[in-house]
């Protein structure tokens, strides 16, 4: 299907993408993924990262003026369906989040210093970086609810907090927190800025990586409880203007639910693959198979009807992001974020259940997938905001306008 929308540059890098991850990474990805990232992190994935770059495939999501292939975000989003075969391919290429949409925040709204210090090494793939806005004393899902306050003495900002789920802090040069600068602002959505901080700063303390499903992530597959005390930094570390911090937030994950989705859709591809494996050669009786039976064909059939819709609400979004804008595209992307993880559960959820005992041990891929994308329904907003997002929009057409609580 992927080819109904293919541009002729994509048409030409995609079979490139796949090949080199069959090539380079399939074959040891089990390995892989029983190896401790840092491990990995300045050994194999680093020689796997030359290699992409000497293979001219490096950061599909960059303009070729900042070293990647200048992709629309239609020809990326198709392309990170590709590269989400592996739990690997998008840090081999370095387009993995939360590096991915920092990439986007920093060229589109930093000043030229931040830019050259922060965003060129970053690109490069010299450096790793974190989001930090999350905060364990307040729900996620209102950003605007938010205790880091950074206050501006002289030329400094001096930025106290508590943040959690700031993915992959280990191992990462710095973060872009989300802070209150403003917090006497009558419109709570003017309240927070983004500012840069270095994580070698003095203020800066990774306090642990969180456990979660009972695996401790590290490097860039770690989610990291941090605080913020008396955190120094110079106010030109400022993304922007004070204030904006809401409305970039917003921006970075309009697209970035593209690229989760995208990433979503090709890891249900490969989990319906495995599916599909599995019930042509897991003999049940005789010459009975698994395929054999109607429930497998149900989920089979089921899964590649849920797959090929989802594909298209993403594709159909990110058409009208680059055409009217993110604002434009509310709804969908609240539409898209909470389908397609929907989606992802149910069809991991079939391929597990096809193999047997096998789908639960760390032989295959899943069982990897399976505890790293749970938390799919629940960052960037729970599925069930989006929904009351999607529902209010439709009512208001109706003639009732629901206000958000």
């Amino acid at each position: 299907m992927v080819e109904l929308f293919a541009t002729p540059l994509l048409k030409e890098l995609l079979p490139k993408f796949k090949n080199f991850l069959k090539e380079e990474i399939l074959p040891q990805e089990i390995e892989l993924m029983n190896t401790p990232f840092l491990k990995l992190e300045n050994g194999i994935l680093k020689e796997k990262r030359q290699k992409a770059k000497d293979a001219g495939l490096w950061a599909p999501h960059l303009s070729k003026e900042h070293g990647g292939l200048g992709l629309t975000l239609m020809e990326f989003a198709m392309v990170s369906e590709a590269l989400a075969w592996t739990p690997f391919g998008h840090y081999i290429f370095n387009c993995q989040a939360p590096d991915i949409g920092n990439m986007e925040l920093l060229e589109k709204y930093a000043n030229p210093d931040l830019r050259n210090k922060y965003l060129k090494p970053l690109q490069n793939g010299d450096i790793r970086s974190c989001f930090s806005m999350t905060e364990p004393e307040h729900a996620g899902s209102n950003p605007t609810m938010m205790s880091t306050s950074a206050v501006l003495e002289g030329d400094e900002y001096v930025i106290n907090g508590h943040k959690w789920f700031t993915s992959s802090a280990d191992g990462a040069s710095f973060a872009v927190v989300m802070a209150v600068t403003n917090s006497d602002n009558t419109n709570p959505y003017e309240r927070a800025s983004m500012i840069i901080v270095p994580t070698d700063n003095p203020g800066f303390e990774l306090i642990r990586n969180i456990s979660i499903m009972g695996e401790t992530g590290e490097g860039y597959i770690s989610h990291s409880e941090v605080k913020y005390n008396n955190c120094r930094v110079s106010k030109s570390n400022l993304i922007h203007t004070e204030g904006t911090g809401f409305l970039l937030a917003q921006e970075r994950l309009g697209s970035g639910r593209i690229h989760h989705c995208m990433r979503w859709i090709g890891i249900s591809e490969r989990a319906l693959d495995l599916m599909c494996q599995r019930a042509v050669s897991r003999k049940i009786g005789g010459n009975t198979m698994l395929a054999h039976q109607q429930t497998i064909q149900n989920w089979i059939a089921e899964s590649k009807a849920e797959i090929n819709a989802a594909r298209l609400m993403v594709l159909h979004t990110a058409h009208k992001i680059e055409h009217e804008g993110v604002k434009a595209a509310r709804e969908e992307i609240s539409t898209i974020k909470f389908y397609v993880a929907g989606i992802l559960q149910k069809v991991l959820d079939r391929a597990i259940q096809t193999h047997g005992a096998l789908g639960i041990t760390d032989d295959t891929v899943l069982s990897w997938w399976y505890r790293h994308e749970r938390g799919a329904r629940i960052y960037d907003g729970p599925d069930e905001v989006h929904k009351s997002v999607l529902a209010r929009g439709i009512l208001k057409k109706y003639g009732l306008d629901i206000k958000k609580s």
